[in-house]
């Protein structure tokens, strides 16, 4: 129950980040704020009560809101090799890459020049929709002009979208044109290569994860690790 409680915190802290900076770069109405629209849903697909929401689109807007999250990419290695990328929104860069230098450093890895390791992965844009009343034929024919590349289906009524990385605008717009409810939508980093760990390294690295994942700067984590389905 008290991991449920943490991961649910986690994830209204990184939101309630996504919107300061949604508001502070195009506005609190989500109306001309393609981006704020974007982490509503994102929000409501966490079931982050909407009076939170709000609060922190308002706290962002106000006159007196001092908050300025800096989204810095940060790139490194861990236990046995493997590439992880952390993304941060952060006020105080230089408490984030301290904080960051000790958690690589205890795990055996180090923090590493940015875009050192871009070839490692590919960018690509998420959108999980619901296919309710949709045909799937129509959007996969139709949404190639909007970016469209891949649609993994879903168990139920929902299905995953992938598109380039600069097609994610034009996604988002192609899909609110054609009225198709948007889940939740991000920005993801997909391994070109993958990487092996035996069993101490994987107990390492996962000690690392969980530092990382409690890190109140660290928005994301992608990593090259190479999962058992995978080998």
């Amino acid at each position: 129950m008290f991991k449920r409680y943490a991961t649910m915190a986690k994830q209204f802290t990184k939101i309630g980040k996504d919107i300061a900076i949604a508001v502070k770069s195009g506005g609190p109405d989500p109306a001309t704020n393609a981006r704020l629209r974007l982490v509503m849903q994102n929000a409501k697909a966490v079931n982050m009560p909407k009076d939170r929401v709000d609060a922190a689109i308002q706290k962002a807007a106000g006159k007196n809101d001092a908050s300025n999250f800096e989204e810095i990419t940060y790139e490194g290695k861990g236990p046995g090799g493997v590439t992880i990328v952390v993304e941060t929104a952060t006020d105080n860069p230089t408490r984030t890459i301290a904080d960051l230098r000790v958690i690589y450093d205890r795990a055996g890895g180090a923090v590493g020049k940015t875009g050192s390791s871009d070839y490692l992965f590919e960018r690509k844009g998420v959108f999980r929709v619901n296919t309710t009343g949709v045909s799937m034929d129509d959007l996969e024919l139709e949404g190639i002009d909007a970016g469209l590349e891949s649609i993994d289906p879903g168990e139920e009524n929902d299905a995953m979208l992938y598109c380039g990385f600069s097609d994610f605008g034009a996604m988002q717009k192609f899909l609110e044109e054609k009225k198709i409810e948007v889940i939740e939508a991000k920005l993801t980093r997909i391994p070109n290569s993958y990487t092996a760990l035996n069993a101490e390294q994987k107990a390492d690295f996962d000690k690392m994860m969980d530092k990382l994942e409690e890190n109140e700067d660290v928005q994301e984590v992608y990593h090259n690790l190479q999962e058992a389905d995978e080998e």
